[in-house]
């Protein structure tokens, strides 16, 4: 961006604004020498047309344009001018007020962390079980969570194909309360290279197929298991030999019925094949950690029944408040 954008624009913006305005004056000017022409009696002779006949007798005429109307067009020149000369908009001039929508923002963030700063700060100083206790903490955070989870996981946070579901106990990368923070605020990024080769023929990869849906005895043929247990090995470096995942790499647990893009043998053959990448972003340039620690705290609760509870009047309420903002 800083290579397609230098300060030659600013230059070229300049030039294109000096231009409009002189342009603009020109033809106001030009337009004020012409004069309704009179008859030798004094009265105003017929008005000149442009040759544009419309429906037989529509003509468009060629009259000056009113006194009244070009100096309104002579005002609002010089209120751009004197608009520009305050605002920002003359190339890369800032203009005397100093204003920018950057800055706009900014005055707008620091007076809201001004206000509502403290009730952050008294929860970020409480630990994170004690704080999805309280139900005007859980409350908060599910309007965060709403602002800026639902897109992906859902309003009711059960997520949908390729977006975990956050209600339940299966956790990528575990289910502590700090560890969720960590992951709302620097992001995961979940990645498993194409296996097919490594693996083998198509015939071998249906084979580990079916070996993974009998891990969680969910419906395979198990002489094709049978024939990929042992071609499994090549997936054990991230799932483990025993297929129950590792939290540390965000491998997924292969013994649970929890699916991120589906169980059927189809689907576990095009991950095997082509794998998978997934992508949550860091939230830490997005929310203050005040907010991370509500938020983080808030889906703990979601899958943890000692966390505090919001009614579903309370749920529909604060949902139709996030949509507003």
């Amino acid at each position: 961006m800083a290579d397609f954008v230098n300060e030659w624009w600013g230059i070229g913006i300049a030039i294109v604004v000096a231009i409009s305005f002189v342009a603009c004056i020109l033809l106001l000017w030009s337009q004020s020498k012409v004069k309704v022409k009179l008859g030798a009696d004094g009265k105003p002779l017929p008005a000149e047309t442009t040759g544009h006949v419309w429906d037989g007798d529509l003509m468009e005429q060629n009259n000056p344009l009113p006194q009244w109307w070009k100096w309104l067009f002579y005002l609002t020149i010089v209120f751009s001018i004197g608009y520009l000369v305050v605002y920002p908009g003359f190339g890369g001039n800032q203009g005397s007020f100093g204003w920018s929508q950057v800055g706009a923002y900014e005055k707008e963030m620091k007076e809201g962390e001004a206000l509502y700063g403290r009730i952050f700060n008294k929860y970020l100083a409480m630990d994170l079980k004690d704080v999805a206790k309280d139900p005007q903490a859980i409350e908060i955070g599910q309007r965060l969570f709403l602002n800026t989870c639902a897109q992906c996981h859902g309003s009711d946070a059960q997520g949908g194909k390729g977006y975990p579901n956050l209600t339940d106990n299966d956790w990528l990368y575990g289910g502590d309360p700090q560890v969720i923070k960590t992951t709302i605020t620097e992001g995961r990024h979940g990645q498993m290279p194409p296996m097919g080769a490594a693996v083998g023929t198509d015939d071998d990869v249906r084979n580990v197929a079916n070996y993974v849906l009998s891990l969680s005895n969910s419906a395979h043929d198990p002489i094709k298991a049978a024939l990929g247990k042992s071609k499994f090995a090549a997936c054990a470096a991230c799932h483990g030999a025993d297929g129950k995942g590792n939290q540390a790499l965000g491998a997924p647990n292969l013994t649970d019925k929890t699916w991120l893009y589906g169980g059927s043998i189809e689907t576990i053959m095009e991950t095997i094949n082509k794998g998978r990448n997934n992508q949550m972003p860091a939230h830490k340039t997005i929310l203050t950690e005040g907010k991370i620690h509500l938020l983080a705290a808030y889906v703990w609760s979601l899958s943890n029944k000692g966390g505090a509870q919001v009614s579903d009047a309370d749920a529909n309420a604060i949902k139709q408040i996030a949509e507003v903002k």
